[in-house]
């Protein structure tokens, strides 16, 4: 059976809906975006919920069709809806939330990362419920509206809801729409940080005789000999090393007289396979030691940690991996090659969940939390029709 003509004039018409409502994280109200998805989904006759925390603030939007052919699987499409800030808009050729489009390209912030997105799956889920006879299995869409803040409240309203709310679900897999359409990515570092007090000695700046000990100085010592650490190299398996890195430094009361007595550093671990959360805390921990021998009268380095998500890598024979390829082949002719991307994601999040995750392959976008984000128009062809194929062969039953 033929497969029907790529819906792009409506997944634009959608995207510029989404650009045209600004839907900053931490900034503006979630309200207005979640609205202009609801009503569109609500035209196709696509029932949603939405999913709220605690105080009943909206944190995203979930879908779902069923087919009518037994098995299959449970396959959730996700992206996010709200987006970074705006940054200087006078560095915008155009106002951000103006969706223009100009030389083959739609402007706007969040038009990559992932209202444009968000427009394709939806629609992707809008084909396949006017066709349930097709397929089996489940098909859904999650749209998390709290992804830019950090915090992925949508995801985690939706896959660790409140108890008494019934089991926490748990789909065979999850796609998501993060921009780029030259890999897909099946993995991400992960990461683990720390807020290290450095200790000093207070005293005047002035003295002659009892001149303290400088926590500044000390810390200075302690950045450098953390940054000089030795890290494991890259897995080959893996494909990227890990990174440890200086994010921050604090100290002083804003006057000038005083030899500081506490000095703050934070630090960003990014995890990989062979530099686990445990293997990082112990690196961390000897280096302080060793420098903290150093100065016997000064108390000792007090570290605070934040604890993370650990890397992973979906493997390559993985149903949607290969699925996916399978699509960019017939599609593109080429081979998609697989990546890890070096910035964490919800990915890492349903990994320790025991859900596999891939997040990204998508829209051509550039500029992704800078000026002039866009995408390009003529990567909604392709791109949709890849994920069609990958989601028709997976719900084959």
């Amino acid at each position: 059976m033929a497969s029907p003509p790529v819906p792009t004039d409506s997944i634009v018409a959608l995207l510029q809906s989404l650009v045209r409502t600004p839907s900053r994280a931490g900034t503006d109200t979630p309200a207005p975006v979640l609205r202009c998805m609801e009503d569109w989904l609500g035209s196709r006759g696509l029932a949603c919920r939405r999913l709220q925390g605690a105080g009943g603030e909206p944190l995203g939007l979930y879908a779902e069709i069923a087919g009518t052919r037994p098995g299959g699987p449970w396959t959730v499409l996700d992206a996010t809806l709200d987006t970074a800030g705006f940054g200087d808009a006078a560095s915008w050729t155009w106002p951000p939330t103006d969706p223009r489009i100009e030389g083959g390209w739609l402007h706007g912030r969040g038009s990559a990362d992932s209202k444009g997105g968000a427009a394709l799956f939806a629609h992707l889920l809008a084909e396949f419920g006017a066709a349930r006879e097709g397929f089996a299995g489940r098909l859904g869409l999650l749209l998390d509206l709290d992804e830019h803040s950090g915090r992925f409240g949508g995801a985690r309203a939706f896959f660790d809801p409140p108890l008494g709310n019934g089991p926490a679900p748990r789909p065979d897999g999850v796609i998501i729409g993060y921009p780029g359409m030259d890999r897909i990515v099946t993995g991400g570092r992960g990461f683990l940080r720390a807020r290290l007090a450095v200790h000093g000695i207070a005293a005047h700046a002035g003295a002659t005789r009892r001149r303290g000990l400088n926590a500044i100085t000390r810390a200075m010592a302690l950045a450098r000999a953390l940054e000089s650490a030795p890290l494991p190299p890259a897995d080959p398996a893996f494909g990227l090393a890990p990174r440890l890195t200086l994010t921050g430094i604090q100290a002083g009361d804003g006057g000038y007289t005083q030899v500081p007595d506490r000095c703050e550093l934070r630090i960003d671990l990014r995890l990989t396979p062979g530099f686990t959360d445990a293997q990082a805390r112990a690196l961390v921990r000897a280096t302080i030691e060793r420098q903290d021998a150093d100065h016997a009268g000064a108390a000792a380095t007090a570290i605070e940690w934040f604890a993370g998500w650990p890397a992973y890598r979906v493997p390559d024979a993985d149903p949607m991996v290969a699925a996916l390829r399978e699509a960019g082949r017939a599609e593109l002719g080429i081979d998609l090659p697989t990546r890890v991307a070096g910035p964490s994601n919800i990915g890492n999040y349903l990994h320790g969940l025991g859900v596999p995750a891939l997040c990204g392959f998508g829209l051509r976008g550039e500029n992704i939390h800078a000026a002039d984000e866009r995408i390009a128009l003529d990567s909604i062809g392709p791109v949709y029709r890849i994920h069609r194929a990958a989601l028709r062969r997976l719900q084959r039953g």
